[in-house]
């Protein structure tokens, strides 16, 4: 079975990102996650970086309120993940849903 959401919901006031997936995992992920583990190839360090899971140091990094983190607009990208555009106008990353799940086991393992 393709592990995909079955729900995604957006809640600003408390700044996180809810994921239900297809397995019913349910996932919070903030929006300074989000914004620190941007997978686009800028905030990688260039495209050799890209394509391999987050970057185990943006589990530890603080929250953040500030334009950079505070999530303007989610849209949906194809079948296979969505960008989200941040206040600061940086709307370059795709979340693809294999990087949105490492995303998720990620702050479950470390609850």
């Amino acid at each position: 079975m393709e592990i995909t959401p079955k729900q995604i919901t957006a809640i600003r006031e408390q700044r996180k990102l809810i994921i239900v997936w297809n397995d019913n995992m349910t996932c919070e992920l903030t929006f300074s996650l989000l914004r620190n583990a941007c997978p686009c190839a800028e905030c990688r360090g260039g495209h050799e970086n890209m394509g391999h899971g987050p970057d185990p140091v943006v589990f530890d990094l603080p929250e953040e309120d500030s334009p950079k983190t505070r999530m303007k607009s989610i849209v949906q990208t194809g079948t296979y993940g969505i960008t989200i555009g941040w206040e600061d106008g940086h709307d370059f990353g795709i979340y693809n849903w294999e990087y949105l799940r490492d995303l998720c086991e990620g702050v479950l393992i470390r609850k």
